[in-house]
């Protein structure tokens, strides 16, 4: 059964660091974009960052750019989330997401809290 699962939450510390993954199981990864999602407690789900493929463009949501780095490893089919000088306003679940074949495809998510 193709799936995503993620990985790498938890409780840190404002300034503290986290790496998130993203592994594919099922399918290989190596010709989706991912992004990565996340939602706060009453908010909306949004956009933190998305890949191409092959890696060759990024984007970032201007909340976390600058802080946030987004790459993958396709030989282990897995995508990381490097999660730099946290902030309490990035408290929220993350999911990454993908499209195949007409379908949309999202992780179960990993909570990430951070301390003030």
């Amino acid at each position: 059964q193709a799936q995503l699962v993620e990985s790498g939450g938890g409780l840190v510390q404002h300034g503290g660091s986290l790496r998130l993954s993203c592994t594919a199981s099922g399918f290989t990864l190596d010709y989706h974009g991912i992004g990565w999602f996340r939602q706060a407690p009453g908010k909306e789900r949004e956009p933190v960052s998305c890949i191409t493929y092959n890696s060759d463009t990024t984007y970032y949501a201007d909340s976390v750019k600058g802080r946030f780095t987004i790459s993958r490893d396709n030989a282990k089919n897995t995508v990381f989330l490097q999660m730099n000088r946290l902030k309490p306003e990035d408290t929220a679940v993350y999911y990454c997401y993908t499209r195949r074949f007409d379908r949309n495809y999202w992780g179960q998510g990993t909570q990430v809290t951070v301390s003030s």
